[in-house]
Formats: C-alpha cells, sequence, structure tokens
C-alpha cells in the first residue's frame, strides 16, 4: 500500500494529531505509553492510502473511533471497503462509536485488549506501514 503524496496530505495528518476529538483523546489516554497489556500504539498514522486512528503495528492492529459522520450509508460503505482493504493487508480493524467511547470507556478497554487477542483475519502478517522494501526500517 502506498502513502498519497502531498504537503496537503502532510497537513491532513498533522493537523489530526494536534486536534483530536475528544473520544480519540480519551482512547489515546488509555493506548499510550504501552498501559494497555503492554501494546505498543501510535496515533494518526498514515496505512497504505489511509489515515488510521490508532495503530500497533507489533500485532497488525487497527482501532477507529467513529463520529456522526460515519452514519451515513455512503460512509458505512466506505468504512466497510476500507476494513476489507486493511484486513486483506493482515491488520485486524476494531471500530468504536464515539458514544462508546464517552460512556463506556473500560468496555472499549477491554473489547482492544479482547481485538489484540483475537487471530488474525488473513495468514499474511503485515510489516507495518514504515519498513523499508529490504524490511530494515530505514
Amino acid at each position: 500500500m502506498k502513502r498519497p503524496p502531498g504537503i496537503a496530505a502532510r497537513d491532513r495528518l498533522r493537523d489530526a494529531r494536534n486536534a483530536p476529538t475528544e473520544p480519540e483523546h480519551r482512547v489515546w489516554q488509555i493506548l499510550r505509553n504501552r498501559q494497555l497489556v503492554g501494546l505498543k500504539f501510535r496515533r494518526q498514522v498514515w496505512l497504505g492510502p489511509y489515515i488510521v486512528d490508532f495503530l500497533c503495528a507489533e500485532i497488525a492492529l487497527v482501532v477507529e473511533i467513529d463520529g456522526d459522520t460515519h452514519a451515513t450509508h455512503d460512509a458505512q460503505a466506505y468504512d466497510k471497503r476500507r476494513t476489507a482493504v486493511l484486513e486483506a493487508e493482515g491488520y485486524r480493524v476494531c471500530r468504536f462509536g464515539n458514544d462508546d467511547v464517552m460512556t463506556n470507556i473500560d468496555g472499549v478497554a477491554a473489547a482492544i485488549v479482547a481485538c489484540a487477542n483475537a487471530p488474525s483475519p488473513s495468514h499474511r502478517v503485515a510489516a507495518g506501514p514504515s519498513l523499508s522494501p529490504k524490511g530494515r526500517g530505514f
């Protein structure tokens, strides 16, 4: 999967990191600094053509927080295609609505742990977004 080129894409990513939604901020507080079962998560990461909310590359786990804009039919169809692409690349995708995060953060944390322990959707192991073609990471 390739990253979108250009300055506008970088600006969009920087804006997403600097101005998270309240639900994204709450989830980040439980994921950052390996607080959740020792897993390292990064936030607002390019993964192919997509920016994912949270990524744990070591176990190929994507966590997405969906707001009200994801409730439309078109948005749900887009999310379904996006999830299928990520799963085809070997990533597990766990989605949570803003309401779930705001009213049941402990349940969301438990569900993320369950997702982390679930088998991968594909036998292919994702290499992570930042590895070089030779797999050395530089």
